[in-house]
């Protein structure tokens, strides 16, 4: 091999071009590996040290000082920066002072909100871990991909991410998708043959089949393969150095945000201009005006939309990982309060996927029930009253035989390493002291199951006669196990040990007596799996049914009830059979007796339309394979449905990818899955769901929130320095001031907002329209009430101290109080656009309460604290001036608080009526 051994040795790693050229045992002597035990594990950390974790490192931002500065770099913070240096330079060094201590706080405001958002942003990150099974002493151990070091041996299987670059020195039917690597869409047949040196620079990565690269999907088979190399050393390093130049697109909503920031800017601006333009025909001073026009501009424009609205997106997004649903990405915030339809798989979602063997049933018409829970050894299997034993059943161990053989699960101090239906097999197995049935066969391939297929099979050759003491040739067997209709499709014969050669020929009549039995498990709520076994695929022997209890998972039916209440309907979807799903879907409240139901083999003859009337009508559908789950979600969004669809296995992918929300299982789910969904349910649960659209709906409304007090009150501020102007008055605000009120309406209030717990009577509203407009005519309505409010309030505050036709500092002050306590009631009325404050609760948000109380003391910093009255332009008030403008300013909170009365009175009112209507009906 064309490899330098040496230099090999001093890296400790390998690149995949040099492994791939090298053979198993070179590549295992190189990396000091060993391919049968694994490296132990005071190795791996040593390794660790050297070599780091298997990550990759986000190259270091600018420090932070660099960030701070660069808020300066804002026009209109540039240009007050010019208006106080203008005012220095004219000898006026109080205001110049005064401006930039304002200009100081705005800045560091900014500054704290961006923080916020980009450390909330980078949390996100590292909500999903990924996961790989290593061996470690003998040992395969499941740990996260980032402990893993050159050396070690991984094992990966169908849906699993390839934890790093491995070589490969084990592929059964191994197919893995490259193309998030090299642009290769079909999947890339693997093995382990060593290739050739070609010269130059080395084979092309497309050519490397012995290399399975960090990143990359396994969608067939299983491996097993040596680290090489990890993180940044990986041929997936070069990708990431240019993936991190990249943003993150923005969501819709925060588009959206921009452009209506950008469209109030313009009406600001020109507002603002006019502004300025009649105080120059008023014959008022330039420079004040300028400044007074500059601090309105940084008032009004709503700069902090599009940050808020991040950071309210992303920390809801950490609540829901709180609550077990990782959200992979921000625009799937949104469209969870849009959702119409989820289409759930029942298997570990709506059920517990706590897998128990309930019966089994032999050929021979044996049957035999078995007790016990958990993947151990605790129960027992008994038959006809007596416990089965040894060879006391041998139609009874031939099931349990084929189920263990056919199996690629293992259960290791009661934990389930594989699927929990084949751990529930091997449990069984287990009660029977025949665990180790396996070591004595040696499996010499597989066919793995496919939804498609609904069955697997392997081929292993004994290495003695089999448990049941029957003799038979020490050739090769094929063992299968499936759902029962396609398991008989490959069955000629029954196995019955009391017959001539231990079998009967399966006729028509033996057919239908299996398939009845099966429909009596099925019709209990049991998932019933076929076992068989033969010297090949066509022609088998049938040998025994196992019938698997999976129970509905505790506050599932209460939570469809909730969703369907609420205007979200719910879609089950399963690979059983009709009265599995039947059963099941009757216990959680979704289907009744006799409703029509839909089968796989049923949605392949329909067409688009035919489909499109039955998704109105139907909630039942068994038999499903993934290509039926996209056809699915076609039609429902043909529908005009925003469809929420759950997935676990490497072909629900596409499914995934169509529906408006992916859900993938996070426990039982694959890799692939996961990849290609938008939330992962970390606990499989359906509860969940709900959950997160609860939290998504929550999240829209925060925001709305946090919209209608930003405008309000811009349009205040905006208003009140208009009107004053065009009616001949003096300003009522001075830039301080105004940038004070900028600082309030962009800071901690307004944030908190964002933040507010989620209403537990929202999932009693129904969907919100994907593309209904943040900015309704009713939100329109409360911002224009409010903001009149506070204008018309303030203007009589300033006209009635300054009667004496002069503007002194205390007549500014109470004006400038006035403002802003108007501001901290006005941001109370908008934590509900709906609710009563006395309903909402005035400690539920401590956040916004603290965020008030802060702004109030810093309110009275202004107005009392000597350097700052010199800074503010203020002077003290007495406790019956504050008193006063408590009173007057609470209209706003008290008048939003009787509109919201009036119209829940309305809304009660409605409702009775129609109540009424119904009863008559």
């Amino acid at each position: 091999p064309v490899c330098n051994m040496s230099s090999v040795e001093r890296k400790g790693f390998l690149s995949s071009s040099e492994a791939s050229l090298l053979s198993v045992g070179d590549v295992s002597a190189s990396l000091n590996a060993d391919l049968f035990n694994g490296l132990s594990c005071e190795e791996a950390k040593r390794r660790l040290k050297v070599f780091g974790p298997n990550e990759f490192t986000i190259a270091n931002d600018e420090p932070l000082w660099k960030k701070y500065l660069c808020q300066f770099k804002d026009p209109m913070i540039v240009l007050l920066l010019v208006s106080a240096l203008v005012s220095m330079a004219m000898g006026q060094y109080d205001d110049s002072l005064s401006i930039t201590v304002a200009i100081v706080i705005v800045v560091t405001v900014a500054f704290v909100q961006e923080y916020r958002s980009e450390r909330s942003l980078e949390a996100l990150k590292q909500l999903v871990p990924h996961r790989c099974h290593c061996l470690r002493e003998g040992i395969t151990r499941d740990f996260l991909a980032s402990e893993l070091v050159p050396g070690d041996c991984v094992y990966v299987t169908v849906g699993d991410r390839v934890p790093a670059d491995l070589r490969l020195v084990e592929a059964v039917d191994l197919e893995v998708d490259e193309s998030s690597f090299t642009g290769e869409t079909d999947p890339v047949r693997k093995n382990t043959v060593q290739l050739k040196s070609s010269g130059g620079n080395g084979t092309p990565l497309s050519e490397r089949k012995n290399i399975g690269f960090m990143g990359t999907l396994v969608c067939r088979g299983r491996g097993k393969g040596v680290v090489i190399n990890t993180g940044e050393n990986s041929e997936f390093g070069e990708v990431f150095k240019m993936m991190q130049g990249e943003d993150a697109p923005k969501t819709p909503l925060q588009k959206s945000m921009d452009r209506l920031g950008k469209q109030l800017s313009f009406y600001s601006f020109c507002i603002i201009g006019a502004i300025m333009f009649v105080g120059w025909l008023q014959h008022r001073r330039l420079l004040d005006m300028f400044t007074i026009g500059v601090s309105l501009a940084v008032a009004a424009i709503p700069e902090g939309l599009p940050i808020v609205v991040t950071v309210t997106l992303a920390l809801g997004v950490m609540r829901m990982a709180s609550r077990n649903a990782i959200v992979k990405r921000l625009p799937t915030v949104e469209t969870l309060g849009c959702a119409t339809v989820i289409c759930s798989d029942k298997t570990g979602t709506l059920t517990q996927n706590e897998m128990t063997v309930k019966f089994l049933y032999a050929a021979n018409e044996d049957e035999a029930q078995v007790t016990g829970v958990g993947y151990n050894d605790a129960g027992d299997v008994i038959c006809n009253g007596r416990k089965v034993t040894g060879l006391s059943h041998p139609s009874l161990l031939k099931v349990v035989e084929v189920a263990c053989i056919c199996n690629d699960a293992q259960i290791r101090d009661g934990s389930l390493i594989g699927q929990p239906t084949e751990g529930a097999l091997l449990a069984m197995s287990m009660k029977l002291g025949l665990y180790g049935i396996r070591d004595q066969y040696v499996r010499i391939s597989e066919k793995p199951f496919s939804s498609d297929q609904k069955w697997m099979a392997v081929c292993a050759r004994p290495r003695m006669k089999d448990i049941s003491g029957s003799a038979k040739p020490l050739g090769e067997m094929y063992f299968m196990k499936g759902a029962v209709e396609r398991v008989l499709q490959h069955c000629t014969t029954l196995y019955v040990p009391e017959s001539v050669n231990d079998c009967l020929k399966l006729d028509e009549r033996g057919i239908q007596t299996i398939m009845s039995k099966a429909r009596e498990y099925s019709r209990s709520g049991l998932r019933v799996i076929a076992m068989a076994t033969g010297e090949r695929l066509s022609g088998m022997m049938f040998v025994g049914l196992a019938a698997i209890h999976d129970p509905p998972r505790p506050g599932v039916q209460g939570a469809i009830q909730k969703l369907i209440n609420s205007g979200v309907s719910v879609r089950m979807l399963t690979g059983d059979s009709k009265e599995t799903a039947s059963a099941i879907a009757i216990s959680l409240g979704l289907y009744d007796d006799g409703c029509p139901t839909l089968s796989g083999e049923e949605i392949d003859l329909m067409d688009s339309y035919r489909l499109r009337l039955a998704m109105k009508q139907i909630s039942v559908f068994y038999r499903v394979s993934p290509r039926h789950k996209v056809a699915l979600v076609k039609a429902l969004q043909a529908n005009d449905e925003i469809v929420a669809m759950t997935g676990d296995g490497v072909n629900d992918a596409v499914a995934l990818k169509r529906a408006d929300i992916g859900v993938a299982m996070g426990t039982t789910g694959t890799d692939v899955c996961k990849e290609a969904a938008d939330m992962i349910l970390v606990n499989d649960n359906f509860v969940t769901i709900m959950s997160a659209i609860q939290e998504g709906k929550g999240i829209f409304y925060n925001i709305t929130n946090f919209v209608r007090f930003q405008l309000s009150t811009s349009i205040a501020a905006l208003s009140l320095i208009t009107i004053s102007t065009f009616l001949q008055l003096p300003n009522p605000l001075n830039a301080m001031q105004i940038l004070w009120i900028n600082i309030i309406m962009d800071g901690p209030p307004a944030q908190s907002l964002g933040v507010e717990p989620v209403d537990k009577d929202v999932m009693q509203r129904p969907p919100r329209r994907v593309h209904d407009p943040i900015i309704t005519c009713g939100l329109v309505y409360k911002v224009l009430t409010s903001a009149a409010i506070i204008v018309a309030g303030t203007l009589w505050v300033f006209w009635k101290e300054m009667s004496d036709g002069h503007v002194t500092r205390r007549d500014t002050t109470m004006t400038f109080t006035c403002f802003v306590f108007f501001d901290m009631f006005n941001a109370l009325s908008c934590r509900s656009q709906t609710k009563s404050i006395f309903e909402v609760g005035f400690c539920t948000n401590r956040t916004f309460l603290y965020s008030v109380v802060g702004s109030l003391m810093g309110q009275m910093l202004v107005i009392y604290f000597a350097p700052l009255q010199r800074v503010f332009q203020t002077e003290s008030l007495t406790l019956a001036d504050l008193v006063f403008l408590l009173f007057l300013s609470s209209s706003v909170f008290l008048v939003d608080e009787v509109r919201k009365n009036l119209s829940s009175s309305d809304s009660r009112w409605s409702d009775d009526k129609l109540k009424k209507k119904s009863e008559m009906v």
